[in-house]
């Protein structure tokens, strides 16, 4: 994936000593993470160990109580309105729930994040773009159905699809797989393989299906208690007698 030296040591979310807490809840707890050009990286663990909280605050949707977290040069925490706003058109978030709006068309979904960021394109310009993405999710011929016509599969899809039209260099992917069948997730999993590829994105995956975590990381983050306990390929992490993770696998595959 990456294709040279430059790219691979150029690192683009940069994260130290995280905390974050919601009253007596401590969620994070000194967290470190850096995630190089073109990477996939996979955040495992348990529900409440502070993965979606942890790619909110890469986004800015929360703030840390301590720490930095710099995104592509910018230090997230302590930039302006502005620039935060400037910074989320680069960094591409796929809710769990892909968020589509049911009163528009898959077509419409997708262009309204470019009309609305990007007023100076043409409508002609727009549907340019509108298309590439749906080809590129393999949805072009649903491009005038409504979001209640779609299966969950088809729906995870545009919501990545409105994501790319911006052309983010970074992707949050949020549970991309929950409640999908295994068809569906294979397809998820493949797609966010080859939006890599094709775009050259960078990726946050956080997800608790060990089969995603496998088909697209480069590197897996194994997260307990608001700390990272081991990082590395797929068969690192759960080469290990560490009875955490190794419960995390049985539950996922015996």
């Amino acid at each position: 994936m990456q294709t040279n030296s430059a790219e691979q040591t150029e690192i683009v979310i940069d994260i130290k000593g995280l905390y974050k807490s919601f009253g007596n809840n401590h969620v994070l707890k000194g967290v470190d993470l850096q995630v190089a050009r073109g990477e996939n990286v996979v955040v495992l663990g348990r529900s409440g160990s502070g993965k979606s909280v942890l790619i909110k605050i890469v986004c800015g949707l929360l703030t840390q109580d301590k720490g930095s977290v710099t995104v592509l040069g910018e230090d997230v925490k302590n930039i302006n309105h502005k620039q935060l706003e400037q910074l989320r058109l680069k960094v591409g978030f796929s809710f769990q729930l892909s968020a589509l709006y049911d009163s528009m068309t898959v077509k419409e979904n997708i262009a309204f994040p470019l009309m609305r960021n990007f007023r100076e394109l043409s409508k002609s310009e727009v549907n340019s773009r509108v298309e590439d993405v749906l080809n590129s999710v393999s949805l072009l011929k649903s491009k005038d159905q409504y979001p209640a016509e779609l299966s969950g599969g088809q729906k995870k899809r545009i919501g990545i699809a409105r994501t790319l039209v911006l052309r983010p260099e970074i992707m949050l992917y949020d549970e991309p797989t929950a409640g999908l069948d295994p068809i569906s997730s294979i397809e998820i999993n493949n797609l966010i393989r080859d939006i890599s590829n094709q775009f050259g994105v960078s990726s946050i995956i956080i997800t608790h299906d060990l089969v995603c975590a496998k088909t697209t990381g480069d590197r897996l983050v194994m997260m307990f208690d608001g700390v990272v306990q081991s990082q590395g390929t797929f068969d690192e992490v759960f080469d290990t007698e560490d009875e955490r993770i190794k419960s995390f696998y049985e539950y996922n595959f015996i």
